[in-house]
């Protein structure tokens, strides 16, 4: 075999069989290796910010890494930005990121650039295959990373003469790893703090936003009555009716501050204390109250099922304590679209297993408690901050999950930032219907020129937090992607086209004028 086929036969060997790509010269003995190896399902994006979104998308929801296909270091940096928001989200992903000739390299080239040095910001591992040979030992280090514990990306470089070069191939697999447990000790010491009688709030992310630690969570909540709550973003969570009812902790930091002041301890499981998201004049940076403390009971890459159930049988908490999400009201809204009105839209349409992709920054920013009370579906969000998040990651989750609809929303500057993702989306056939909230300003930022004590702005200050000259046309816009689409004015013809676009086949996308 040539390296390009080791590689592909190592991926697939080891369950990972999609590939994110936009390729370019130095990868075209992987892409014909892609054509003699089958098993490999092959995903283009005209962007790599596109392609690195998939990859964070489809792990969320599929739990093993994808592997992406980039072009050389501007290839690489072109998707910097979601490897960013993915690295947050402790995303596993395997980048495969061509290189020149090795012989060809020591020329100053148009496009030679320290792809290792691009890549090591957002890589927990990066290596350089030297020759065929190297690759499949190589391969199984970035997939051992990408799917460790906790997960990381991973960038394996890939010189097209090591690409093209023969080497025997030698299956190798990589070994499963469990996670490690919590000590007894740290478990006595939370309970101790949950029967203080002290307030304190439990803090969940990562993995303790889904399943059993979830379940174990509401247990402990409803026998001690510690409340328990997100960070205002969280890479995925199992919400809706029935579920374990969350609190979450506020965006802004007067909010975060009031909510937050009661609390005597906090006790975090795969998450950190609540930090402010940007730095303010005059404000904290460390939203806990003066004298609480933060108290971790597990980091991610231990075993935080475990750590929930051992503290609920510490606590003497039982199946019958669980908190319970009760069912919002579905009443359908009417009316002009406003940050309430769509709100109680999404509420009366998002359907059981629904995959809810959240960037609606500023309009849906106080969705969440609607929400809360929708049928069950898991919400995923940006844990990076970096726009441009929601439409590749919503393809991701939808090529993960293809018995699953998925609704995006988004606004209408964040969802420029990788409009190409509709392209996919309709490429591939998928289950995505995108809700583009087209206020025409990038309101949050006008938001934060006055909480950043910036002052008024004024006409050069408003002309960059404006995009309403010219209109964005997204109707127009999505039909020149192959996605058709509707615009909407008014709460009742949201509702409609949001289950339109769930009943129809392939993608369909809404702008919501506001």
């Amino acid at each position: 075999m040539n390296g390009a086929e080791i590689l592909v036969q190592t991926l697939l060997g080891n369950g990972i069989d999609i590939c994110f790509a936009n390729p370019g010269t130095s990868e075209m003995h992987f892409v014909a290796a892609l054509d003699r190896c089958k098993g490999m399902r092959c995903v283009l994006g005209l962007f790599e910010g596109v392609v690195t979104g998939a990859a964070d998308g489809y792990y969320r929801m599929a739990e093993r890494p994808a592997s992406t296909l980039l072009h050389l270091g501007p290839g690489l940096g072109n998707g910097l930005a979601n490897l960013h928001n993915a690295k947050k989200a402790q995303s596993g992903i395997v980048n495969i990121v061509g290189e020149h000739v090795t012989t060809h390299s020591r020329f100053n080239t148009p496009l030679a650039a320290d792809i290792a040095g691009i890549a090591r910001p957002v890589s927990a591992w990066v290596r350089t295959a030297t020759d065929a040979a190297s690759i499949a030992p190589l391969a199984v280090e970035a997939i051992a990373a990408a799917s460790g514990l906790p997960p990381a990306i991973a960038t394996l470089i890939l010189p097209g003469d090591a690409a093209w070069g023969g080497a025997a191939f030698v299956a190798a697999n990589v070994l499963s790893r469990q996670p490690k447990p919590v000590p007894s000790d740290t478990i006595e010491s939370a309970a101790r703090l949950l029967k203080s009688g002290e307030p304190t709030l439990v803090i969940l992310g990562g993995s303790a936003l889904k399943g059993a630690a979830l379940d174990f969570a509401g247990r402990i909540a409803g026998r001690t009555g510690c409340r328990i709550a997100t960070q205002f973003f969280s890479a995925r969570i199992e919400r809706g009716v029935g579920r374990v009812a969350l609190e979450r902790i506020p965006y802004a930091v007067d909010l975060a501050i009031a909510m937050l002041k009661p609390f005597r301890h906090m006790i975090t499981v795969n998450t950190s204390e609540p930090l402010a998201f940007f730095a303010y004049p005059n404000k904290p940076s460390q939203l806990k109250p003066e004298g609480c403390e933060v108290f971790e009971l597990c980091t991610n890459g231990q075993d935080c099922t475990q750590a929930l159930s051992d503290l609920a049988a510490a606590v003497n908490a039982k199946p019958s304590d669980r908190l319970v999400q009760p069912a919002g009201a579905k009443t359908r809204p009417t009316g002009a679209l406003d940050s309430e009105t769509v709100a109680r839209a999404l509420l009366a349409t998002i359907p059981e297993g629904c995959i809810l992709v959240d960037e609606s920054v500023t309009t849906g920013r106080e969705s969440f408690v609607v929400t809360a009370g929708a049928a069950p579906h898991d919400t995923l969000q940006n844990m990076g901050g970096a726009i441009g998040f929601g439409t590749p990651v919503s393809v991701g989750a939808a090529i993960a999950c293809p018995d699953r609809p998925v609704l995006c929303v988004v606004g209408d500057g964040s969802a420029m930032y990788t409009l190409q993702s509709l392209w996919t989306q309709a490429r591939e056939n998928l289950n995505v219907t995108t809700v583009v909230f087209a206020n025409r300003k990038y309101q949050i930022l006008r938001n934060e020129f006055g909480a950043v004590g910036a002052g008024v702005p004024g006409p050069n200050a408003l002309s960059m937090l404006d995009i309403d000259n010219p209109t964005l046309d997204w109707v127009a816009l999505a039909k020149g992607m192959g996605v058709s689409g509707a615009r909407v004015e008014t709460a009742e013809d949201l509702c409609r086209e949001i289950e339109r676009g769930f009943a129809g086949p392939g993608p369909y996308l809404i702008e919501a004028q506001l």
